[in-house]
């Protein structure tokens, strides 16, 4: 197992264990997004506890902010706090908050969760640095149920217009949202046409390969002049087979059946990790 395969399944377990511990959650797309998560703070982003007042530093904004748990445990990994704080998710008197919030949670740079705001703040942001001649990169992920969104089309077709090049935005496409599958709520047809429509540079990957999506990052970063979207083929519930099939997998309050699949991920998790992290 190399670095950022140990990174991702550090993401996963301590993702699992927040929500097992808290007794209920947002499992299914805090899961979905683990591998972009991996890659982004295990290999690609200039961030570390340290920068946090570096201008030059990259940004990274959760617009569907649902996803919480999992940039949590990234940023727990990455050593913003330590892990034991991650047992207190959605607790009285936490900092970690169901959804994110800037003046909480060390490492976190905006306050999410009204679905559309996020990446209308990481425009901002990307503009921001773009207009000051800072050489960082804004990355943002917004579900496919928040692009139902028309704020978010807003900030999108904004972006393009200003050539925000330096600017991210995957989509975390796991054909759900709370109340079903996207397509038969809103079917969002085709988002790599939609995007490219809009003038981003896009391209669809496999949201499980940590491969994929780092050499989409980094074929993106060769644009001069279009912001980037990578389209996520993901699963809600990823990367645990009994969510993943799981049909209401978008909040859970777990079912004894559901108790004891988790349980059994999170000690199959634990025996891939080996480091001392683990048995905090």
């Amino acid at each position: 197992m190399n670095d950022l395969e140990r990174f991702r399944d550090k993401i996963r377990l301590w993702t699992l264990k927040q929500l097992n511990h808290l007794g209920f959650g947002h499992y299914g797309g805090s899961l979905s997004i683990v591998e972009v998560l991996a890659v982004l703070y295990g290999k690609i982003m200039n961030i570390s506890p340290g920068q946090m007042n570096d201008e030059h530093r990259d940004r990274f904004v959760l617009s569907k902010g649902h996803g919480g748990p999992a940039l949590y445990a990234a940023l727990a990994i990455k050593g913003f706090f330590p892990y034991e704080m991650l047992y207190t998710l959605n607790q009285n008197g936490t900092k970690l908050p169901s959804h994110p919030d800037r003046n909480l949670t060390p490492g976190v740079e905006m306050t999410t969760g009204s679905l559309g705001q996020g990446i209308s703040v990481a425009v901002g942001i990307a503009l921001s640095q773009k207009l000051s001649n800072i050489p960082s990169y804004t990355y943002t992920i917004v579900g496919d149920g928040e692009l139902n969104e028309g704020q978010c089309w807003e900030a999108i077709q904004f972006a393009a217009h200003h050539k925000l090049h330096r600017l991210f935005v995957f989509v975390d496409d796991n054909k759900k949202q709370l109340d079903g599958w996207t397509k038969d709520i809103c079917d969002p047809i085709d988002f790599v046409e939609k995007f490219r429509s809009f003038g981003f540079w896009t391209c669809r990957v496999n949201g499980a390969s940590l491969e994929e999506i780092e050499a989409a990052i980094l074929e993106g970063k060769k644009q001069s002049k279009k912001p980037v979207a990578i389209i996520l083929d993901t699963i809600k519930g990823q990367g645990v087979p009994y969510l993943e099939q799981k049909e209401d997998n978008h909040h859970i309050r777990p079912s004894a059946e559901d108790q004891k699949a988790i349980e059994e991920a999170i000690l199959e998790l634990e025996q891939k990790c080996s480091s001392e992290e683990v048995n905090v």
